[in-house]
């Protein structure tokens, strides 16, 4: 009995105690996680919020597809002489216009997160400042690619006939994404710098609908007045929707393309910076 309770005492003896938290503190601690894997891990964030709330898909899925039987059917006839004509011209510009819309989905994303107290906990977290940012953006990135499919689905049967292939369609919905991912980074500023989500909505539709609208989305800038048509064939919009039909029909409009990777590569220098010094001072 003695020694059973000599045994025990030494074993919670300061002693052992001490030689147990000197143990503790000399084990190598995990690596620390790499800037990619925190951002696909915010990344699978964001995809985990449409799966929990489904209705989120409505704009990538039915607002787009309202957009292309509205535009096709109503002013088909009227400015291309059928419907069927019509829908080689729109169909990439509504795809365009539809993605672009849903960008600001972005901001309202990062300021919703800010209201419930999940962006400070983000900010304590010993990783990668911008992966937060980058992840809420690569997430979106999927909420794009459905829009695309749906949109070249519903297309399809309607008539659409890309005579670019497979391989034409591919390259015009990866550069889509690729200025939609640059074009997200100034909506997350308006997310880190307004008070409300209705604000970023406000704010965010007051840009993008003279950008979609005021292109070559639905019609040929020819047809428009000298000083609309300086802005319009000045726009990214136009640029990227030039490109992304081009692309879809074979061709290969280099000097589009160039511009919309201009653009991309002009708001990622512009409002990346600005964004992350945002959330910093957040």
């Amino acid at each position: 009995m003695s020694t059973a309770t000599s045994t025990e005492d030494k074993a919670l003896s300061p002693v052992s105690t001490e030689s147990l938290a000197a143990l503790l503190v000399t084990r190598e601690r995990p690596p620390r996680p790499s800037a990619w894997s925190t951002s696909l891990t915010f990344g699978w964030r964001a995809i985990l919020k449409i799966k929990h709330v489904p209705e989120q898909l409505f704009d990538v899925t039915a607002f787009p597809i309202m957009n292309l039987l509205m535009f096709t059917y109503l002013f088909g006839g009227a400015l291309a002489g059928s419907p069927g004509d019509y829908i080689q011209f729109v169909l990439p510009g509504i795809l365009v216009m539809s993605v672009v819309m849903i960008t600001m989905y972005t901001g309202v994303s990062v300021n919703i997160d800010i209201e419930k107290g999940v962006f400070d906990r983000i900010r304590s977290l010993p990783i990668w400042r911008p992966s937060a940012m980058v992840g809420y953006l690569l997430g979106d990135a999927l909420r794009y690619t459905i829009a695309s499919v749906v949109m070249l689905a519903v297309g399809l049967l309607l008539g659409y006939r890309p005579d670019g292939g497979f391989v034409g369609v591919v390259a015009g919905i990866a550069l889509l994404l690729i200025f939609s991912f640059a074009f997200s980074w100034i909506w997350t500023m308006f997310g880190l710098m307004l008070r409300t989500e209705k604000s970023v909505m406000s704010v965010s539709m007051m840009v993008i609908f003279p950008l979609t609208f005021l292109s070559n989305v639905f019609v040929d800038p020819k047809t428009m007045p000298g000083w609309l048509q300086a802005f319009v064939n000045n726009s990214p919009i136009t640029h990227l929707a030039s490109a992304v039909r081009g692309l879809m029909a074979g061709d290969w409009p280099g000097v589009e393309i160039a511009w919309t990777l201009g653009w991309a590569g002009l708001f990622l220098l512009v409002f990346g910076p600005v964004t992350m010094r945002l959330y910093n001072r957040k």
